[in-house]
């Protein structure tokens, strides 16, 4: 016999359960697209222990629309490594490239970290981040992203942890209101403060991607297209290869210090 109690009964307790188990971890990622979620499978495949924090019902960011709502993708020929790795059906094209289904694609990328033990929360907002007197992000602020959406003043909650990574998109969401709320912060840009994504430059904006995914203040790295918004590059539209290597690289920025600290 069905019975509504024992069907609500189970999904709080054990959503609570987990969620508990969560409020100190390794690293948080804001942002369920590409980027965040290579990034969170490295780390997961590495045995951190790692959440993400997508604001939307559903993951993936812009990949899913792939170019103009054509359902697909172009990487570059170095980059194929990293999708064939979960084993994404890659088309050669013109000898440059590869296409992918988009949906296929952040599909399995999804599917990929959370087997390596990621725990992807949806319909949850990074509004803010934790900072300490030793001037480090430790830990990040969420909320429901339907109380931030109806403007309801509900204080939010705080989840602890080592790094957090703000792989947000075009909007630098994380990092933009880290300098907002502190004034005196700088940042590790040509000003010191967001600088804001330039207009579409595919060549350009590929060429600089991956090595300047950083931690761009002590206890927060950037990855993907949060690295344009920030330190001012151009965009680059359908083509995902740097934003693959992005993820990759910001994990191993944060496996380099984790590990560090783990040998002292």
């Amino acid at each position: 016999m069905i019975c509504e109690a024992d069907i609500t009964r189970a999904i709080i307790k054990t959503a609570t359960e987990e969620l508990l188990n969560n409020i100190e971890v390794d690293v948080i990622i804001a942002g369920g697209g590409p980027t965040g979620l290579t990034c969170a499978r490295y780390l997961a495949q590495a045995g951190k222990r790692v959440v993400l924090f997508e604001r939307k019902l559903s993951y993936g960011g812009g990949m899913p629309g792939g170019g103009m709502l054509f359902p697909r993708i172009v990487i570059q020929k170095e980059a194929a490594g990293i999708l064939e790795e979960i084993k994404v059906r890659l088309v050669p094209y013109d000898k440059k490239y590869y296409t992918a289904d988009s949906v296929e694609a952040i599909s399995k990328m999804a599917v990929a970290a959370i087997d390596a033990g990621l725990r992807i929360y949806p319909a949850v907002s990074v509004e803010d981040v934790v900072i300490r007197e030793d001037d480090r992000v430790s830990g990040a602020v969420i909320n429901w992203s339907s109380v931030l959406m109806a403007g309801l003043h509900v204080d939010p909650l705080a989840i602890m942890s080592k790094f957090v990574v703000d792989a947000t998109g075009h909007e630098a969401f994380v990092t933009r209101v880290f300098v907002q709320k502190n004034p005196d912060v700088r940042l590790k840009t040509k000003t010191g403060k967001v600088i804001g994504e330039k207009s579409m430059w595919a060549q350009k904006g590929e060429a600089d991607f991956v090595r300047l995914t950083k931690e761009i203040f002590p206890g927060l790295v950037l990855s993907g297209m949060a690295v344009n918004a920030v330190l001012g590059m151009p965009r680059m539209g359908a083509i995902f290869g740097g934003m693959l290597f992005s993820g990759k690289r910001a994990a191993e920025i944060i496996l380099k210090k984790l590990n560090k600290k783990s040998l002292k």
